[in-house]
């Protein structure tokens, strides 16, 4: 079951002579529980395409459709709550709440919504990610490794359409990052979470079913990883 399609995406900035195309014409689809990692250089246009993906910013033209949503169609409102139930986002540098706890930051996506917290699927994921010592502390008390489990639970908890990982392990050590690699993986495999992870590093890359090759705001290969 296709989850997301991307048809003939174009970002530019500037014109005339300063144009500057970040994405150039790219088009392709992603099935419903697929881990793909997207790979390229600083400056391929790896990080505006997980942008546009997220919804934090619009395309020039093309379209992305995320189960079955034509995401730009939406007004400003509508974007951000569809962001916030069908995105989940895990960024280089985590972005935690520093006044809340663990509980709390996890959580968070479900109160913005004024949803009930399902108790037993956050104490699910609170021991999947191995914090059950930690629910009450805050940021500024756990490690590196431990704070980027917590944006990967507060990414989980609403059950997205899409978790994108930007560059997870980009401010972690060499332990908490496959660390960190493992419980993506987890992830994908018991909860079936579609993931779209943004790399710079080939050897991270190898852990996804599929790698994407972008250059020049082209892409260039997409293959299966065997």
């Amino acid at each position: 079951m296709e989850i997301l399609k991307v048809e003939h995406l174009t970002k530019t900035y500037g014109r005339g002579n300063t144009l500057v195309k970040a994405l150039d014409d790219i088009s392709f689809s992603v099935e419903k529980g697929e881990f793909v990692a997207i790979v390229g250089a600083s400056g391929s246009g790896k990080s505006t395409l997980l942008h546009l993906l997220g919804g934090v910013d619009r395309p020039t033209s093309g379209k992305i459709i995320i189960d079955g949503e034509d995401v730009y169609h939406l007004n400003e409102n509508n974007l951000a709550i569809f962001r916030r139930r069908q995105v989940g986002l895990i960024y280089q540098f985590y972005n935690l709440i520093p006044i809340l706890n663990v509980k709390e930051n996890i959580t968070l996506p479900i109160l913005l919504d004024g949803k009930k917290i399902d108790e037993d699927y956050l104490n699910e994921l609170i021991e999947t990610l191995n914090l059950q010592q930690r629910v009450n502390h805050l940021p500024n008390e756990l490690s590196g490794g431990q704070q980027q489990r917590v944006s990967i639970g507060r990414a989980l908890m609403n059950h997205p359409a899409l978790l994108l990982a930007d560059e997870p392990t980009g401010n972690l050590d060499s332990k908490a990052s496959k660390d960190i690699i493992d419980l993506l993986k987890f992830s994908n495999k018991k909860y079936k979470q579609t993931i779209i992870m943004i790399t710079h590093d080939y050897n991270l890359a190898i852990s996804a079913d599929r790698i994407i090759t972008i250059d020049d705001g082209k892409i260039v290969n997409d293959e299966r990883v065997a």
